[in-house]
């Protein structure tokens, strides 16, 4: 991974059908892994993601993203406009984004609010700055 280990966390929260999860989770790395510049791969024996938060426990599949190569775009648009795309292919679709302790839930539908809250998201992760996903804090 040429990121360094900048990794973005990805679940697909399905009310508890496994099965559900476990198959969009696979199509969702299908359409992560065919994205420009992204490397995505399959969150392996891991409880929890961060203190506080529901991690992939038992019977949950997540993913992990990276950067794959030196991009002009930066990460999270990539990831972000690749997972938006996803979700649109139907409205009940939910993917949860964590990075450095930073969530956000992307749905097939988005609202107003739901832009907001992911234009803020970007804004508090921000590529380049201290901390964010491109400046190996």
């Amino acid at each position: 991974m040429q990121d360094g280990g900048r990794r973005w966390h990805l679940t697909v929260p399905t009310g508890g059908d496994a099965l559900r999860q476990e198959r969009l989770t696979r199509d969702l790395y299908g359409a992560l892994h065919e994205a420009e510049s992204l490397e995505v791969g399959f969150v392996e024996g891991e409880a929890s993601t961060e203190p506080g938060h529901k991690g992939a426990g038992v019977g949950e599949i997540a993913l992990w993203a990276a950067t794959a190569t030196a991009v002009a775009r930066p990460t999270s648009q990539v990831l972000i406009t690749a997972i938006k795309e996803w979700c649109a292919k139907e409205r009940h679709r939910r993917v949860e984004v964590t990075y450095h302790g930073h969530s956000v839930a992307i749905t097939g539908r988005p609202d107003a609010a739901q832009e907001r809250m992911v234009h803020d998201f970007l804004d508090k992760v921000g590529d380049g700055q201290p901390g964010g996903p491109e400046s190996g804090e």
